[in-house]
């Protein structure tokens, strides 16, 4: 029996093909792969001894002969391909141990350029495990060094590698060249700069980790990243304290990140199942988390917070004494850090990059039966804006206006949110008609934090009011400004009744839906 061996990563490599060789298997190499294998001592044939034919083109060209693609490809049942072998002088080749080149790695380079990408698009690899895999019940074929354990035990217990095994082996191979080739074709969109959705969407994600369950205990789930640097992302999070990350626990984040990217200055998110519950930025970080605190001490418990500045002591002691499942920020003081590990389930994540958004053209992919949707994220705030009213906005009120629309873009929708001096003081997401979504966050906001705090604070709503009855229920609240995108037919009768009150409004012609 004949192996033929060509890896990039050369992990457990040696030791394999010494195994290999003590069980009569005789070794053909490649290139660097060879070297190693000669060097440990381990006997082995190189490629061109066994073609014929030398390596050639710097190396582009040197499996690709049919010395090793028939002896690969050749089916063992069939009396016709084992006679036409015999003929040709080629020998079969059994088993075929080859990982490709390192493209992942290469497009991760700083600085690095096409031409050398474009040099690491292996050839001969993918086509040696596609003609292996294609053969799968008479050739083992292995490219992930992982699986070298599971072929030499079959092979030192029964003398050869199982079927259902070979068929495993071959499903691993096209979901290492599907990978491979993904990755390949996201590298060039990206470098001609290719904004446009493709005929065909293949998209490719590593898996991070298996979890527990799902959004519910019944449900199978994992989390997967993208392939790249991931920076601001939570999959590139270090986990300093606490238990493992759930579903829940992941999406609910994601989100609170998202909203903090936001904001430039001292901001707190405090979020709970995938909404903000309380946000507040101030002059230092301990001002925005006690803003954000105080905005709903009741839905903050059980909930997700993030900060886009050094968590402190005095924010840690504070932070103790509620339950919260996650604390993320780009870094904690060392006493904080250690008043926060006393919390032996509280998750905290150092993520330096927390400010970092991601690019405009990224994805927004959602799952339906039998497809996908996809769009680009919702990467804009508003281009510009236009007052409506006859009164213009105090500087107060469109800085508030400002701060609650960031906040309302990550409520789902219909979605409305009041804010007061850079806090949230009454959120009210995902109603089915926007008047409830408004009485709602009057209604908060008194119960939460009390009477008479809408006074003088700024409304924000994700989309249009279709009528005025919001416009009516934010005056009886004291609320003086509001701002909202504009574009109903009946726009004109909310502009008429906020210049009957006094009140303010702005359009930005913006809407911020979120399903």
């Amino acid at each position: 029996m004949k192996a033929l061996i060509s890896v990039s990563d050369k992990t457990g490599i040696v030791e394999f093909a010494k195994e290999l060789s003590s069980l009569g298997i005789e070794i053909i190499s490649t290139g660097g792969t060879y070297k190693a294998l000669k060097e440990a001592g381990i006997s082995a044939m190189e490629i061109s001894d066994l073609t014929g034919f030398p390596e050639c083109l710097d190396g582009r060209v040197k499996t690709l002969h049919p010395k090793v693609h028939a002896g690969i490809l050749a089916m063992r049942s069939k009396e016709e391909h084992m006679k036409q072998l015999k003929d040709l002088g080629v020998d079969t080749i059994d088993f075929v141990v080859v990982n490709l080149y390192p493209f992942k790695q290469t497009i991760l380079k700083e600085n690095v350029t096409r031409a050398e990408c474009v040099e690491n698009i292996d050839i001969g690899g993918p086509t040696m495990l596609r003609s292996a895999a294609k053969n799968y019940q008479d050739v083992t074929v292995v490219t992930d060094p992982a699986d070298y354990e599971i072929v030499l035990n079959e092979l030192k217990s029964n003398g050869k590698v199982s079927l259902d095994t070979k068929f495993y082996l071959m499903n691993k191979v096209f979901e290492h060249t599907a990978n491979y080739d993904a990755m390949i074709f996201n590298y060039l969109k990206s470098e001609r700069k290719d904004e446009s959705f493709p005929n065909a969407l293949t998209l490719t994600y590593e898996k991070v980790q298996e979890m527990r369950y799902g959004e519910n205990p019944h449900q199978k789930a994992a989390l997967y990243k993208e392939i790249g640097k991931c920076e601001g992302s939570l999959t590139i999070a270090k986990q300093l304290n606490g238990k493992e990350l759930s579903f829940n626990n992941i999406n609910d984040t994601n989100g609170a990140l998202e909203l903090l990217k936001e904001f430039d200055e001292p901001t707190v998110v405090a979020c709970k199942h995938g909404n903000p519950c309380g946000v507040g930025s101030g002059k230092d970080i301990y001002e925005a988390w006690s803003k954000a605190f105080s905005a709903d001490k009741t839905s903050i418990f059980g909930g997700i917070v993030t900060v886009n500045r050094e968590v402190t002591l005095k924010m840690a002691e504070e932070m103790k004494d509620i339950f919260l499942e996650v604390i993320v920020a780009p870094s904690f003081e060392k006493e904080a850090l250690k008043v926060l590990e006393t919390k032996k389930n509280l998750r905290l994540l150092e993520l330096p990059s927390i400010t970092v958004k991601q690019a405009p053209e990224s994805y927004d992919i959602k799952k339906i039966n039998g497809g996908i949707i996809v769009q680009t994220i919702d990467s804009k705030l508003l281009d510009d804006y236009k007052v409506v009213t006859d009164r213009k906005p105090t500087d107060k009120e469109l800085e508030d206006m400002l701060f609650g629309l960031k906040v309302v873009k990550f409520a789902k929708s219909n979605g409305i949110v009041l804010a007061k001096d850079k806090q949230t003081i009454g959120i009210g997401p995902g109603q089915v008609n926007r008047i409830w979504a408004v009485n709602q966050c009057v209604e908060h906001s008194k119960e939460l934090i009390g009477d008479g705090v809408t006074k003088g604070a700024v409304l924000a709503s994700d989309a249009f009011f279709p009528f005025d009855d919001c416009v009516k229920a934010a005056h009886e609240a004291g609320i003086t400004a509001i701002v909202q995108p504009g574009g109903s037919l009946r726009d004109q009768d909310s502009i008429d009744k906020c210049n009957e009150y006094g009140m303010t409004m702005i359009f930005t012609g913006m809407r911020h839906f979120r399903h």
